[in-house]
Parts: C-alpha cells; structure tokens; sequence
C-alpha cells in the first residue's frame, strides 16, 4: 500500500511528495513513480528528471542503469534480488542477530527488534541505493525496493522522498581525504565527528545556499578495493557480519541447512540473467564445470576457494559512489542532509591502501 502523505510546489520549483509505504510481505517491489503519475497527474509529470529517495537501510532503489538493463522488469529485478538472498539466507548465524549481545537496545526492544542481518546484506551486496537519480518521460516503473517489510514483530511503515525538476547545476566540487580505517578488511563510518566528512558538506550546503539538490560522492579513481554504500553502521553488523561476508560471500551459504555444493552445482538457483548483471563470473563458470562433472564432495569446499581468491568485486556488486539528498524540510529555504533516523554513509574496503588517507571527490548539485 502506497498513500501520498504530502506534496507541495513553489512557483516554477521543484515538485517534492512524501509517500508512506505499508508493505505486504518482507520482500516486495512497489511503483513509487506509478502512483505518483496516478495521483499528481501533470503537476508530477510534467518534470522528466526525479529523485527517489529512502529513509531506510533494508528497503532503497535501483540505480536506473541497472533498472534499464532488466527493462524495469519487477520479474527479472526479483530474480536479481535472489542472486543475494541466496548468499545471505535468513538464519545463518549472524552476530548482529545475536540480541545478547546488543547492549545498546533495551530489553523490550530486543524482544521487538527483527532478525533481519540478511536484508542489510543483501541492500549493500545488491548495490541497493538510499537515493537514485531517474531519467523518465513514459510509463516506466521507478520500483521502491523492500527487503524487510514484515518480520515477527510486526509490519514496517515506510517512508519515501521523491523530487521532480527540470534541469540540474553542479555548483562546488572538491576532493576530501579520509583517514583510512587500520584494518585492511572493514567499514569505517562516515558519519563519524571526527572524520570531518558531514561538516564539509553542510558547509558547502550553506555557502551556496542549495535548498533541493544532491551530493554525488565518489572515490577517487585511483582508489582501489573499496566501495561505498549508505546503511545502518551497526557496529555487530559492521565489524563482524559484513567483515566475513568481504573475506568469504559464501560463509553465509554454508551455515544454512542447505549444502553449499547443491547450491553451486545446480544453475537453476541463480537465474542466468540475473547471474550476468550481478558479474558472478567466476561462479557462473563454477557452475557449469561441476554441473557437467561428477565431483566428490570432498573436492567441492577446494574449488569454492579457489574461486574465493579472485576479488570480492565479483561477487559483490559495491558501488563506488553514494548520493545524499539535500532537502528543504521545514520550509524556511535552508536545505539540509536528508537522513533517515539509522543511515550512515559507509566506505568499505577489502583491502588495505597503500596511503594513511582515501580520497573522496564529492559534487554538489542544485536542483532548478
């Protein structure tokens, strides 16, 4: 269930809708962009670019690449979806599960609080996006993407930004270095005081005066082994559950009851096209070998790891760049970061630099 809680227009401005989503299961798509052509008519329509944005760290957006590539198909987007859900299946042991052991909830809220470690992994595995930038002038689906939308305690109630304008401005661009994180495996916070990577923006926000618009936010190129995503920097989350699935993405796999060798030898669990967006290549031959070979078990576990040694890119579809919404919320004319309550931008590395920094190269844009 999608509802329109509000929107509004200034003069000849960008158009902005907030919409509160209800989903029906724990994994759903819903057509964020349908509704709004349905409800809003021309006062939506008639801007050709919009930009999605999410409050939540388990349900986001497609980059509309991606989204081109299955057609916006919700079908082929579902079976993409799957390449990961098979990596990190429900119930596999993740420490952020483990509620003894998250000393910052109260008790009642570990009663309340869902086992839902897989759907964080499979947002940042999938290069899911808390914002992204679409290009539109047809009936084409912009899908609101939902990984988490029912668990034991409850349903979730969603919440989703959507600004529609005519044309954009890039109006600062700078290149910020971060301190890189001492372990060569992790995820450092970006929303972390000390790093001084938020202060920079909001100065940039200020000195010129931006009210709707977005940062783009990009390694550098030169950077290497890295990603970077936006999610809940959960510290369990963070340093123990994503730190295995870097050094192993199928560490998740073999905890289940299922055995990783059927999954590996039989193709039919990972659809083919999915299989070619999400550049599992090296599984897609692995597949194939021991689909047409008769392999012992114990034989299995050896390949698997030969496979691990090439790099977690292939397995993993992280992104290089994030974008932040800057959003005028209160109306006044002063634009500020569009954060959901738990969102964090993340750099994720599996590897060391060679340099005591990173370099970030952030763009600032205004939306006209």
């Amino acid at each position: 269930m999608i509802l329109i809680d509000r929107h509004t227009r200034s003069g000849k401005g960008p158009f902005e809708a907030t919409l509160r989503i209800k989903p029906a299961s724990r994994v759903q798509l819903l057509d964020v962009r349908g509704k709004l052509r349905e409800e809003c008519g021309y006062e939506f329509t008639q801007h050709t670019k919009s930009f999605y944005i999410s409050d939540h760290t388990t349900a986001g957006y497609l980059d509309q690449r991606l989204a081109e590539l299955f057609e916006y198909d919700g079908d082929g987007i579902q079976d993409y979806l799957q390449v990961f859900q098979q990596l990190f299946p429900p119930g596999a042991g993740y420490v952020h599960d483990a509620m003894h052991l998250r000393t910052e909830l109260t008790e009642e809220q570990r009663a309340n609080e869902p086992l839902n470690a897989d759907s964080h992994l499979t947002f940042v595995g999938a290069g899911l996006r808390n914002s992204a930038s679409y290009e539109l002038d047809g009936p084409e689906p912009v899908w609101f993407v939902e990984l988490d939308g029912v668990h034991v305690g409850g349903t979730r109630h969603r919440r989703t930004t959507v600004v529609a304008y005519d044309d954009e401005e890039e109006v600062a661009r700078i290149r910020l270095p971060i301190k890189s994180s001492p372990h060569a495996i992790g995820a450092q916070n970006l929303h972390d005081t000390e790093l001084g990577f938020i202060r920079e923006l909001e100065k940039l926000i200020a000195e010129y005066e931006v009210s709707f618009g977005r940062f783009d936010v990009a390694l550098a190129d030169e950077e290497k082994d890295a990603g970077l995503t936006v999610n809940e920097y959960e510290p369990l989350l963070m340093n123990y559950d994503l730190r295995e699935a870097l050094k192993n993405p199928f560490r998740f796999v073999a905890r289940t009851s299922r055995d990783v060798g059927e999954v590996l030898r039989d193709p039919r669990t990972i659809p083919a096209k999915a299989m070619n967006f999400a550049q599992f290549d090296a599984l897609q031959v692995l597949n194939k070998v021991m689909d047409t070979t008769r392999l012992r078990e114990s034989r299995v576990e050896r390949i698997v790891n030969r496979a691990l040694a090439l790099p977690v890119s292939h397995f993993l579809r992280m992104k290089r760049g994030f974008s932040l919404p800057v959003l005028d919320r209160k109306g006044d004319g002063r634009g500020e970061i569009g954060w959901g309550t738990y969102q964090s931008p993340i750099l994720v590395q599996w590897r060391a630099p060679t340099g005591p920094t990173r370099s970030l190269d952030v763009r600032l844009i205004r939306f006209v």
